[in-house]
């Protein structure tokens, strides 16, 4: 009530119009709308009016209108307004908020069905730049298109990773036209990590009638087919094919398995002459192949950016010898920076920590008639690694004392908690230190590129690297046998190139890993807070462990 009589204009001499209006019989429809848009509520997502046609709504809102705003009074309520003014004003609300609006009163709620105010929120919330007014051939509206087929599938819009064992995957759901498609991000062919990634879609919503929307799988080679989304909770959904029969080939498993091969490496099983490489292709396209019926996605998050970032966080393209090309993001935790698989391999499965860079750790490399000495720059990694070591071993054993003798010392602490002390400033291992120091690293202008080659002995998918380079690390890599049996993390220098070029060469492996930026634009791929990426890196990391 409080509401209505703030819309309504009720004051000392004057009642509640839509009381009024109920008591003369003139309100019309008197039935209480849905508030929620996604069950077809009042607000614009109900049933449909015998009269559908915009003009005529106004025509009638108008001649209603009329009589409570006499010529020449200024409008005292939102009702006194012309009603294409309160077009403009509902159609500027979030979409959201309009079932509400249409449970002040019938007037509102006959405006509400302007389909002008539904496709404005349309374009505005989910970028639909179709011309909508095409709709009205198959009988569907804007109302119905925001209802029934954006608002109710928002909650997959977004990046996600399937569900598919150790090789994960990259799916970017979007709003494409009158369309929902899921699209399947896929690195380019091995070793070409700077060319475009490719795209495939698996599914896509529609809306053909005004009942409910359609649900296609396009997996396969024989167009879309029936399928199936279920949305598990808001970050996990999962789809399923009604129809797979459309999945398979005439020639049998070989004519998908060869099919497949030339989309997934752009080549020919003939072509690829080292054995265990014929082992691990014929692997996955076995465990895939179980999966083109039901898969359940688990949303990602793309990295918050910090102006202490050594360059901008986000996807890459790497290079992982045998296992071609698979997909890294890249995030910086203060003086760490991590590389989280989004694909795997069955070594070190999706969702783990391929790399993480020390960066109060910068190594100086040797100059480049001994940069090419494996031994020399063996020699540079071990020693920054036993320095690290030692200095873990140090914050143990001071943290460790500092429990012992925190009862005692607790009112001194607290004295001295809001005045840093000379000792933290000097030993530069404290939450300030590495901030500060990283934060002038980052502000500062770009260093200067300097020559770059690598060491003998170092294997590298692609030979077409970066000849120079801003920076190198001390980092360590993550290396594991088959099944993710025994990891363990081995020393390795991260090299930066540019802003969209990084490196790192596994020290133990004796091999080199080139990554290139991912340059598509996520929409909806944002992470709300540091908090729930933190959180999200560590939920998809357990379900690999």
């Amino acid at each position: 009530m409080a509401v209505c009589a703030r819309l309504c204009g009720v004051g000392p001499a004057r009642g509640c119009r839509r009381r009024g209006a109920q008591r003369k019989g003139t309100a019309g429809d008197s039935s209480e709308p849905d508030t929620d848009p996604e069950e077809g509520g009042g607000g614009g997502c109900g049933q449909a009016a015998e009269e559908d046609d915009d003009a005529a709504e106004e025509r009638i809102e108008g001649a209603a209108l009329a009589e409570s705003s006499p010529r020449g009074r200024a409008p005292l309520s939102l009702l006194d307004l012309p009603p294409e003014l309160l077009v403009q004003i509902f159609g500027s609300l979030p979409g959201t908020d309009l079932p509400n609006l249409a449970l002040v009163c019938s007037a509102f709620r006959r405006i509400l069905r302007t389909d002008t105010i539904w496709r404005r929120r349309c374009k505005e919330e989910y970028g639909v730049c179709e011309n909508l007014r095409k709709l009205e051939i198959t009988g569907v509206s804007c109302r119905d298109v925001y209802a029934k087929l954006l608002h109710r599938y928002r909650h997959i819009l977004g990046l996600w990773q399937p569900d598919i064992g150790p090789y994960g995957g990259l799916l970017n759901v979007v709003v494409d036209g009158l369309f929902i498609i899921g699209w399947m991000y896929l690195p380019p062919h091995d070793p070409h990590v700077d060319d475009p990634m490719r795209v495939k879609p698996l599914f896509r919503i529609h809306l053909m009638e005004r009942k409910s929307a359609t649900v296609e799988c396009m997996y396969g080679h024989k167009g879309p087919h029936s399928g199936h989304i279920q949305i598990v909770k808001k970050d996990e959904f999962s789809t399923k094919c009604n129809q797979t029969d459309h999945h398979r080939m005439s020639g049998g498993r070989q004519e998908e398995f060869r099919t497949w091969l030339r989309e997934e490496w752009g080549r020919t099983l003939e072509d690829i002459f080292h054995e265990h490489m014929q082992e691990l292709i014929l692997m996955k396209f076995i465990y895939t192949s179980q999966y083109d019926n039901c898969l359940t996605y688990r949303r990602i998050y793309l990295p918050p950016r910090s102006a202490i970032d050594l360059i901008k966080p986000g996807l890459f393209k790497g290079t992982y010898g045998s296992h071609g090309l698979e997909i890294v993001m890249l995030s910086f935790h203060g003086k760490k920076a991590k590389g989280t698989k989004i694909t795997g391999d069955p070594n070190i499965p999706a969702g783990q920590q391929t790399v993480e860079i020390d960066l109060a750790h910068p190594i100086q490399l040797p100059d480049i008639e001994n940069l090419s000495n494996f031994s020399e720059l063996s020699r540079i990694v071990l020693e920054v690694q036993e320095q690290v070591r030692r200095e873990q071993q140090q914050q143990e054993e001071e943290g460790g004392l500092q429990k012992e003798h925190q009862p005692q010392a607790q009112e001194e602490e607290e004295e001295e908690e809001p005045q840093p002390g000379p000792s933290r400033q000097e030993a530069g291992r404290g939450a300030e230190g590495p901030a500060t120091e990283e934060g002038a690293m980052a502000q500062d202008s770009p260093p200067a590129s300097c020559p770059f080659v690598l060491p003998g002995g170092i294997a590298s998918r692609n030979e077409d690297y970066p000849r120079t380079c801003r920076a190198c690390f001390y980092g360590t890599g993550l290396i594991a046998g088959h099944g993710f049996t025994s990891p363990e993390r081995t020393p390795g220098v991260f090299v930066l190139f540019d802003d969209d070029r990084f490196g790192f060469i596994w020290l133990e492996l004796q091999s080199f890993s080139l990554y290139s930026r991912i340059k598509d634009s996520f929409q909806n791929a944002g992470a709300p807070s540091q908090e729930a990426f933190d959180e999200m890196l560590k939920n998809i990391q357990l379900l690999t462990s």
